[in-house]
């Protein structure tokens, strides 16, 4: 009774989100370069701006924002089939194993430079260097980043997506590259999925297949990633003494899930018919999560942050770039 009593309390706010997210979605169809991430966090921004929202909106809200965004991480698992993927991309490891090492370093070494707060250049690092929003809503739970830190780092990451898919195809002809290397290019160097599919697919048919292989792979590595976040914060809380009965408390439930979701996916006990429907309901909770941050987020709060974070994208993707396109002349 006590659990239908929270629910019926958040069910204003959860209704909101909804609508909301439906919304971002309809306009995500129409307009897939932006995609409905960034549609969603910009109506949960206006929103906050534009609407005094009552009281008993807020519980519904929050609960969307914090716990909505790890269902949409475990039903994100049944879409990256870790077999099937790996059996294809394992090649491209070369290139996206040392990319996502320079985004990381890049990311840590200018955030500090430009005095961006810690868990701000981890997400942006994270997000530069893997895939974008889904890397940075799996990461942002573990180090406990804040709203104002998911919605920057978010905005920085789908500013530079936009950007790659009217930059990259263009410079793709300039150079002259083969379908091979502009796919395995794009799946290197773009972000997000549906900005590296884009891109790669206006360049090619054969060059989106290949770019979409590529970036499933390197999306595979938030399992790996996110766990070496968890160990490194294990071993921090043990270096202060805080060790007992930490391990438990810092090990997120949901990146257990993922992984479950991904492995039952792989070996085929998942029907294929229920996959898309899967999918889609990890896009509405990522949504409507991302409705939940943006009511929590102000104009102010960005005029705040300036223009580091996105220095430190801007930096952090030109390395991931030009990194990928040097050990392509390496490998290839």
């Amino acid at each position: 009774m006590k659990g239908i009593e929270r629910m019926k309390n958040k069910g204003f706010g959860l209704a909101i989100a909804f609508v909301l997210a439906l919304c971002a979605m309809f306009l995500g169809n129409f307009f897939p370069i932006i995609g409905s991430s960034v549609f969603a966090l910009i109506l949960g921004i206006v929103l906050n701006e534009l609407v005094d929202l009552p009281e008993n909106s807020r519980p519904g809200l929050n609960w969307s924002g914090k716990k909505l965004l790890q269902y949409s991480i475990i039903f994100m698992g049944f879409s990256l089939p870790i077999a099937t993927v790996a059996s294809t991309g394992l090649s491209s490891l070369k290139i996206s194993l040392p990319t996502i090492t320079v985004a990381f370093l890049a990311a840590i070494i200018f955030g500090k430079v430009f005095h961006l707060k810690s868990h701000l250049r981890t997400l942006i690092g994270f997000g530069t260097a893997i895939c974008g929003g889904s890397a940075i809503a799996a990461a942002a739970p573990i180090i406990e980043a804040d709203e104002e830190e998911i919605a920057l780092s978010m905005s920085t990451i789908f500013f530079f997506n936009i950007l790659a898919v009217f930059i990259f195809p263009v410079l793709g002809h300039i150079w002259h590259m083969s379908n091979f290397q502009f796919g395995l290019w794009s799946g290197t160097a773009i972000n997000d999925t549906s900005s590296v599919v884009a891109a790669a697919f206006s360049y090619s048919k054969a060059a989106g297949e290949m770019a979409t292989i590529v970036k499933l792979t390197r999306a595979l590595m938030i399992v790996p990633v996110c766990l070496g976040l968890i160990g490194l914060k294990w071993y921090r809380s043990k270096q202060q003494g805080r060790n007992k009965g930490m391990l438990k408390k810092i090990i997120p439930w949901f990146i257990i899930w993922f992984i479950v979701a991904s492995i039952l996916s792989s070996i085929g006990l998942v029907p294929k018919v229920v996959l898309p429907y899967l999918k889609d309901l990890s896009h509405l909770f990522m949504a409507m999560a991302l409705v939940g941050i943006g009511s929590k987020v102000s104009w102010k709060q960005f005029r705040a942050a300036g223009a580091a974070p996105l220095l430190v994208g801007l930096i952090a993707w030109f390395c991931v770039a030009g990194s990928s396109l040097i050990l392509q002349m390496l490998f290839y």
